[in-house]
């Protein structure tokens, strides 16, 4: 498939604003999906890090969505016309705490759009900074990598997986079954159809089942952390997606204090020991 990237460098520079407030049941919500035993959030607590993903939800019109359950493209991200559509990683910077009753505005803006040829076509990379505040000013940093290709054909070789680490400090043991994915994809209002339409995501885009949610697995990483370290002060954290995970495939959230006293090395090790997610958090 042809890909003008002149046409699409076109939206590097574009922003778009929007505002929110962090209210409690969206975080008790997510608690009980990710089996936690919280109590119910009260104004002015901290939300833990990666949960503003619960806010500034996408709120497109029914007849504005795509095939793939995403908006149709051309609006605030540009229109790569390649059909899938990934979130690679992200990098954040934590430089207050949101809390519950907080009043937000983000900020979001392209920042660089590039291309080149991977060994099954075309790749179109997308990079977008978000940038979220409260009343106490800048409270986030986003740096959010997007990734489109195309549906892979039957002799494209699949990539070279990569062993997972084996020297964790801590595990836990998720499966992630068709209620966990759904009841994520209603959290975050994500009408992306890998997530819950097997036929789509099987007969459409190639995969072999359910996809779980990229940012999902770095929630489940961060909450390993906050198991573990629970008055750990979080302030950077990235993640990379190596590999995806089915659903109804169990797989290890895993992580490892560094001996500097402030790195975590955290990972996602799918069932067959492969690095499925790699990610860094630093301590404050």
């Amino acid at each position: 498939m042809d890909v003008n990237i002149d046409y699409l460098q076109g939206w590097i520079g574009k922003t778009e604003s929007r505002s929110d407030l962090v209210t409690s049941a969206p975080i008790a919500a997510l608690s009980a999906t990710l089996d936690r035993d919280d109590p119910y959030p009260r104004a002015g607590e901290a939300i833990a890090p990666l949960w503003h993903w619960l806010y500034f939800l996408p709120q497109y019109r029914h007849s504005e969505i795509g095939r793939d359950g995403h908006p149709v493209r051309g609006g605030f991200l540009p229109p790569v016309p390649l059909p899938r559509r990934m979130w690679a990683g992200s990098r954040f910077e934590f430089h207050q705490p949101i809390r519950v009753g907080d009043a937000l505005s983000r900020t979001s803006r392209i920042v660089s759009v590039s291309a080149k040829e991977g060994r099954s076509g075309a790749l179109v990379f997308v990079q977008v900074r978000h940038e979220i505040g409260n009343p106490g000013g800048l409270a986030l940093t986003e740096d959010q990598d997007l990734v489109y290709r195309d549906n892979p054909g039957p002799a494209d070789p699949a990539p070279s997986p990569r062993a997972a680490p084996r020297d964790e400090a801590w595990t836990r043991e998720i499966v992630p079954d068709e209620v966990l994915l759904f009841r994520y994809s209603a959290l975050t209002f994500n009408g992306h159809r890998i997530h819950y339409d097997y036929r789509y995501v099987t007969e459409v885009e190639g995969y072999p089942g359910l996809v779980v949610h990229g940012p999902l697995i770095a929630t489940l990483l961060m909450d390993v952390l906050r198991r573990n370290m629970p008055g750990a002060s979080v302030a950077t954290f990235s993640f990379r997606a190596m590999k995806p995970l089915f659903a109804n495939t169990p797989f290890a959230v895993c992580g490892r204090p560094e001996n500097d006293g402030k790195t975590v090395a955290l990972w996602a090790r799918d069932a067959e020991g492969w690095l499925a997610m790699d990610a860094t958090a630093t301590l404050a």
